[in-house]
């Protein structure tokens, strides 16, 4: 038990060790409010958020508020960001809007799934534990901080004007946009329909990949990633990791990984999820996929 809780410790210091290091890279030839980052500001705003925010969620042991805290956040650091900058330019508005829409509907969407749900599954064995759930919360501000990297390094540096980047940019990330929406609309109609209790959605988007909505997810956040980079110099391109980090957070961390496993325990061995298996990929469509 104390190795366990010295393990969520040493997690929880790293983050913020990590979200500091994101914050000098990102802060570099950036805007300052007296003297000190807006930047670094907005790193520190989302790391305070979450702790503040946990002191009632433990006491209550309830991880309820989780998901919309996480996207209250996004829309507040962004909003500060651009805001305390003096970033009004179409190219920071054109970010900021795309982090509302994006953080509006996913912290719905997920505020009314566990409140249907009556509780989050990955929760059960940590929100008991203040170094557990403590940690969990410190991730999130460390999973904001770096989410919104790329976004923050380029509104902080004035932002700029609409150009090639932002047209590209923001086609990739209408079409991520769309498939993430599209894939949790699906799965949620495949599970509120009383005949589907106890399967998994193989039909839609979910034909295509095992987790299309993770897909979707990587590809906007690739599509703010390209509108923010030619406003990047220096240890600036540093923030380029915000796609990067969503990928590997989804891909082998807390998406994909749990979620097949949880697969695996409800179905493993049927033949039609077996199947399944062989002819979908686990996250990129058509990747992988295999003849019938």
């Amino acid at each position: 038990m104390a190795e366990k809780r010295g393990r969520a410790v040493a997690a929880a210091i790293a983050a913020v060790a990590i979200g500091g290091a994101i914050a000098w890279a990102g802060s570099q030839g950036g805007a300052t409010i007296g003297g000190v980052p807006v930047f670094a500001i907005a790193v520190g705003i989302a790391f305070l958020v979450q702790w503040l925010v946990f002191v009632p969620s433990f006491l209550l042991h309830t991880e309820r508020y989780f998901d919309i805290t996480g996207a209250v956040t996004y829309v507040s650091v962004m909003a500060f960001a651009v805001f305390a900058s003096g970033a009004v330019g179409a190219r920071s508005l054109l970010m900021l809007a795309l982090v509302v829409v994006w953080a509006g509907r996913l912290g719905i969407f997920l505020f009314r799934r566990v409140h249907r749900a009556g509780k989050d599954v990955r929760f059960d064995s940590i929100k008991q534990s203040l170094p557990d759930f403590l940690m969990t919360w410190t991730l999130q501000g460390l999973w904001v901080s770096l989410t919104l990297a790329a976004a923050l390094g380029a509104v902080t540096s004035g932002g700029g004007e609409l150009d090639v980047f932002t047209a590209v940019g923001f086609g990739v990330w209408v079409l991520g946009f769309g498939i993430e929406a599209t894939a949790d609309r699906q799965k949620g109609r495949f599970r509120a329909d009383p005949a589907n209790k106890g399967r998994f959605i193989s039909s839609g988007l979910w034909a295509l990949s095992r987790h299309p909505n993770y897909f979707g997810e990587i590809m906007l956040w690739t599509g703010v990633a390209i509108i923010a980079l030619p406003v990047l110099s220096g240890w600036q391109f540093a923030t380029l990791i915000s796609p990067v980090f969503v990928y590997l957070l989804l891909s082998r961390v807390s998406g994909v990984p749990l979620l097949e496993k949880s697969a695996e325990e409800r179905w493993g061995g049927q033949d039609d999820y077996e199947k399944y298996k062989r002819q979908t990929p686990v996250l990129v469509p058509w990747l992988g996929r295999k003849a019938k």
